[in-house]
């Protein structure tokens, strides 16, 4: 008997246990969490959330489910097209549908996510209201500096910068840097402007303030600087106010094999006889982009027996540039290029044995070797644009010296 009682209360103790950690855990089941974003509560509706996938149209999307007041999918195309371009929507775009959870299906609004930041809501909850919104971002500022250890991507993540960082620097510094040739024990500091969306979720780096590489012992700044309000991009100058950015690339082509140089003298391959070669040939695949080299104005393109296809760029009143022997010309007279634009794609139009572009260099007048001239730099300050210039500069490269004295102590 004194068994069956004691086994009665330790069944009865456990039971007893278990039923009040199923109350328990119906409760906090219950507890459904909070969700707010895009400016809807998700727990109020029925949440779809999918992509864009390969057919899918803003049309389509919406014809699964009945819209509110009659509404048709005309009028709502309609309505919304000033607002939001419904052609471009693209495949893997995510979207987010917010359905009545009283009245089954009914759309009450879609979210069509562009990236981290920009999203646009087409809201049908009171009259049909179309919105391009952005998620709060705030921009932190900071100055990391790092000694060059392995790649600069490597050096960057391991400093935590984003590595997008590293094209950007060495875009700054291509024209006095190789950034293949970088080496351990290089050294750089950077001012960065960092966007962080909801103050902790890092989107990447939005702006340079300033910065520093020292490459075999030559160090080299460069500040970011617009001579007036109408340029587009500022350019990067040194602390002396010299432009980092050469006037002239050094070829029209991104990959290239030169074959034939500038000569007084050389045998012709079509002509079969000797000549003066006035240009540098690049040969390269047909169709490869031809980018002028400088700035500057079309001044003339067209097609002649010997240079094919060709273009001719004015730069200034002292520099003008040729390229010839083009498949396409992608420009036209008079118009306005910038460096490194392409304006047309190589080929053996006019006398050519293969696909190249024949690239000639005019210095006053006078086709001159580019290769064997000693090319400007961006046109020069005014005396009062560089006093303009070295007193916006004065905190920023004092704050890189204090920086770099500290980080790179002998």
């Amino acid at each position: 008997m004194r068994y069956l009682i004691i086994t009665f209360l330790f069944f009865s103790f456990f039971t007893s246990c278990n039923s009040k950690d199923e109350k328990d855990a119906t409760k906090i089941a219950k507890k459904e969490p909070i969700i707010k974003d895009y400016g809807f509560t998700f727990n109020d509706y029925k949440v779809i959330r999918d992509t864009i996938r390969s057919g899918d149209t803003f049309s389509a999307l919406l014809q699964k489910f009945p819209l509110k007041d009659s509404l048709t999918i005309h009028q709502v195309t309609e309505k919304v097209k000033d607002s939001f371009n419904v052609r471009r929507i693209k495949v893997g775009k995510p979207y987010i549908l917010f359905l009545d959870k009283k009245k089954p299906n009914t759309l009450k609004a879609l979210v069509y996510i562009e990236d981290r930041i920009q999203y646009t809501v087409v809201d049908f909850r009171d009259s049909l209201v179309v919105s391009n919104k952005q998620k709060p971002t705030r921009i932190k500022r900071r100055v990391v500096a790092a000694e060059i250890n392995g790649s600069l991507s490597e050096t960057l993540s391991n400093a935590g910068v984003s590595p997008a960082l590293a094209p950007k620097l060495a875009g700054i510094y291509a024209y006095t840097i190789d950034f293949f040739k970088i080496q351990k024990g290089d050294k750089f500091a950077v001012t960065i402007n960092e966007k962080y969306m909801e103050d902790s979720i890092y989107i990447g780096v939005e702006s340079i303030e300033a910065s520093y590489f020292e490459h075999k012992g030559k160090k080299i700044f460069a500040f970011p600087y617009k001579l007036n309000e109408n340029q587009k991009k500022e350019d990067y100058y040194d602390e002396n106010g010299k432009g980092l950015k050469s006037m002239f690339l050094k070829a029209p082509l991104d990959y290239f094999r030169i074959s034939s140089r500038f000569t007084g003298r050389r045998f012709h391959p079509v002509q079969m006889r000797f000549k003066a070669h006035n240009g540098t040939d690049y040969a390269a695949p047909h169709g490869t982009p031809i980018k002028t080299t400088a700035s500057g104005v079309v001044e003339r393109t067209g097609y002649t027996a010997g240079n094919g296809n060709f273009v001719k760029v004015r730069h200034s009143s002292t520099y003008a540039t040729q390229y010839l022997h083009m498949s396409r010309i992608l420009v036209r007279n008079g118009q306005s290029v910038s460096q490194g634009q392409t304006i047309g794609k190589v080929g053996s139009t006019g006398l050519a044995t293969g696909p190249h572009v024949c690239y000639r260099f005019w210095k006053n007048g006078v086709q001159v070797d580019p290769l064997r001239l000693k090319l400007p730099n961006t046109e020069p300050m005014g005396k009062s644009d560089k006093q303009k210039y070295l007193s916006y500069i004065a905190p920023l490269k004092k704050e890189l010296d204090s920086i770099t004295a500290q980080k790179f102590k002998e």
